[in-house]
């Protein structure tokens, strides 16, 4: 599995962790949140990133607006809504369940 291929089935929980706790962000943010928070560890890619985020805004999870930028240009700011925060959790705790299993595989084989 490439690095890749562990970010994009986690890639939801991530976004929806870094918008709890940063509050709304725009695309480029989000990515260089995650990317600084891993240590340059996990790499997003537009291609993955954005229909992530739609994805996740048709589900209910996110919503997004239109925002003028302190440089004068158009972002699209992203914001965890009620419904992504239950996601959020249901989210955590099935990623502490599968790591929890492959530590123990790790530890017993």
């Amino acid at each position: 599995m490439t690095r890749a291929d562990a970010l994009q089935g986690s890639l939801p929980l991530l976004v929806l962790k870094i918008l709890a706790r940063r509050g709304p962000l725009h695309g480029y943010a989000i990515t260089l949140q995650i990317e600084s928070m891993s240590e340059d560890v996990l790499r997003v890619e537009e291609g993955s990133l954005y229909p992530a985020l739609h994805r996740m805004e048709e589900a209910g999870w996110i919503k997004a607006r239109w925002v003028t930028t302190t440089h004068r240009r158009r972002a699209r700011v992203y914001e965890l809504t009620a419904a992504g925060r239950k996601q959020l959790e249901a989210e955590e705790a099935r990623w502490r369940e599968v790591t929890s299993a492959v530590d123990h595989v790790l530890k017993h084989a």
